[in-house]
């Protein structure tokens, strides 16, 4: 049987016209190489080498015999190569569970990346509200949860993706609109859109307005960011929120977004997972493309 270290080492030998040779770049010695050569002459009842002329030539059995094994190895190699691609193919189901105000503003441009990226995948996406998030990502029915304000939990893994400033939404039109910056104490008897109270979110805002001393007069509130913006957009107040989830609407005109001069104020978001849980080569995939994306900024006439 003519195998592909005997070919190899046949075609090694009949390129550099030496046993010698040909024996070193397969790491035998020039014994063993000669006595493999010598085998094959008696198998095939033939001389494959002219030992006649220096350096080594081929006799016709012996072209014969190297066409046959340089085919060999070139198929060989192509089929290494194809073998390889075909194990860095990036395929299998990404299941994401996002809540409304990632999966809205992001997902689209998320999927686009991702399809070209990773062409023979398939991105499965549900817009939940954080609580089914982590009950979809638990009961895995999503392999990945988008999230923000992460909750540590023994039971799943925390991936930071990042932190988002935090900017007044203001319908066009507002005196606060052609500002650079806006300071929290110019809130001060605003008409304002806020989060349910149940909302996390709503938390963090109510204690940046507490500590810069702010009193706005509440006139409607909603559970997502989404419902927000619209009543802002509406011109029935202004609100504050991650200044990523305004990109969309600031650049249609529909509503201003002033970022707040205390940078500090941030919406986190990340990525979670069940502990333990194998991810597929499509899942890491997707979580690379998203820890490389940069969040989308709202382009201001102001700026």
């Amino acid at each position: 049987m003519v195998t592909l270290a005997a070919c190899k080492l046949f075609r090694d030998v009949a390129q550099a016209r030496s046993v010698s040779k040909g024996a070193l770049l397969n790491d035998i010695s020039q014994s063993a190489a000669s006595q493999h050569i010598q085998e094959l002459e008696d198998r095939f009842g033939v001389e494959l080498l002219d030992r006649s002329t220096r350096p080594l030539g081929l006799t016709p059995a012996g072209r014969l015999y190297f066409d046959l094994c340089r085919d060999v190895m070139r198929r060989a190699e192509e089929f290494s190569s194809a073998l390889d691609d075909l194990k860095r193919e990036i395929s299998g189901t990404v299941r994401i569970a996002s809540i409304y105000s990632i999966g809205l503003s992001e997902m689209p441009q998320l999927q686009e990346a991702f399809a070209a990226r990773a062409p023979k995948a398939v991105l499965q996406t549900e817009f939940l509200r954080p609580d089914r998030v982590y009950a979809a990502v638990l009961a895995d029915t999503a392999d990945i949860g988008l999230i923000s304000y992460p909750e540590n939990r023994r039971d799943l893994n925390v991936i930071p993706w990042r932190e988002e400033s935090m900017a007044v939404a203001l319908p066009p039109g507002h005196p606060l609109a052609k500002r650079t910056q806006i300071s929290g104490e110019e809130l001060d008897g605003q008409k304002f859109i806020a989060f349910d109270e149940e909302v996390i979110i709503r938390r963090e805002v109510d204690r940046f307005l507490r500590d810069h001393g702010v009193n706005v007069i509440p006139v409607m509130q909603f559970d997502n960011i989404q419902s927000i913006k619209e009543a802002v957009a509406s011109g029935h107040g202004i609100s504050i929120l991650p200044e990523p989830s305004l990109a969309t609407e600031a650049a249609q005109g529909r509503l201003v977004a002033v970022p707040l001069n205390d940078r500090a104020f941030v919406r986190p978001v990340a990525a979670i997972h069940r502990r333990r849980k194998k991810l597929n080569r499509a899942t890491q995939a997707f979580l690379e493309l998203l820890l490389a994306t940069p969040a989308p900024v709202p382009e201001l006439a102001t700026r």
